[in-house]
């Protein structure tokens, strides 16, 4: 049973990273699923209900049986990495809340584990994903919206939640969208004029009315359209043209980078297309090999 006081902290901190780190809606399911976790565990594992002073003084070995259990439970290596990460997130500010000494936790090791990158399509495939998304639509209007999500995908470089949060009001596209990410982080997406086609083409069949704070893009009977229907979609995809299980919509994002990058484009600017935070991070997300990291560094860093 997870104590009152341990069920206000958690709440709390939940609302801190809410409104001063500007967390997703995503991100703060993911750690109130975790950190509900790890205390029910940690107050049937110490015996009781899990209060404040009991969470100050979880030790090492205490952490180590919460992993161990959920090794157990099933859980691979990168789901308890990021659980482990939360927990720790959590310990940091419940520490400087209430003054206790955190580094039994902090000091916690992650498990190893291998990172694992969607694989690119071939340009060609990319392109023939798009032509093939709304095939097997039952009506028109359907599957020129397919079109259209798929085509933003590859020729943004958008996340599912950033297409699909798009609204009428937003619509016709402008040359330059205004794109709302992860953490509430803003960027600027030029608008191909492909893509920008493709979602007048559904705009026009769209038997919904397009009310300005409407979702651009709907379900049939009218409501936002969900990401699991474009997962579908791409199922469907993969199935017609012999791709394998990499070819989901991430991977179609995936591919954008990746594309950019082979045709000579700059690390720099296709980190801000993605709306990375990190050099780093648009590394590992393109798959980028260490000379044509070092190349890109050599030609475009001031002091190299």
């Amino acid at each position: 049973m997870i104590s009152e006081g341990a069920r206000d902290a958690l709440c709390t901190w939940l609302d801190h990273i809410r409104a001063l780190d500007g967390a997703s809606v995503n991100t703060i399911s993911a750690y109130q699923t975790d950190l509900a976790g790890f205390l029910a565990f940690m107050s049937g594992h110490l015996g009781g209900a899990t209060g404040r002073g009991a969470l100050a003084a979880v030790t090492l070995s205490d952490m180590r049986a919460w992993m161990a259990n959920e090794r157990n439970r099933g859980v691979g290596a990168r789901s308890l990495a990021r659980s482990l990460s939360a927990v720790k997130s959590f310990y940091r500010w419940l520490s400087e809340r209430d003054g206790f000494d955190a580094t039994a936790v902090l000091s916690t090791r992650s498990p190893k584990f291998t990172r694992k990158l969607p694989r690119p399509l071939a340009p060609d495939a990319a392109k023939a994903v798009i032509k093939t998304a709304g095939v097997q639509a039952r009506q028109d209007w359907v599957g020129a919206r397919d079109i259209a999500v798929v085509t933003l995908l590859y020729g943004c470089g958008l996340r599912i939640s950033e297409a699909l949060s798009l609204c009428c009001k937003d619509a016709p596209l402008p040359d330059t969208l205004r794109i709302k990410g992860k953490g509430g982080k803003e960027r600027l997406v030029p608008v191909l004029p492909a893509a920008h086609d493709a979602v007048e083409a559904y705009r026009r069949l769209c038997p919904h009315p397009a009310t300005p704070d409407a979702p651009l893009f709907r379900g049939v009977r009218g409501g936002a359209l969900g990401p699991r229907i474009v997962q579908k979609v791409m199922e469907q995809v993969r199935l017609q043209l012999g791709l394998p299980a990499t070819a989901t919509p991430h991977a179609m994002r995936h591919s954008f980078a990746t594309h950019l990058l082979a045709a000579g484009g700059d690390l720099r600017a296709i980190q801000e297309l993605l709306g990375h935070a990190s050099l780093s991070t648009t590394q590992a997300y393109t798959s980028v090999d260490t000379s044509r990291l070092l190349e890109v560094y050599q030609s475009a860093h001031p002091r190299a």
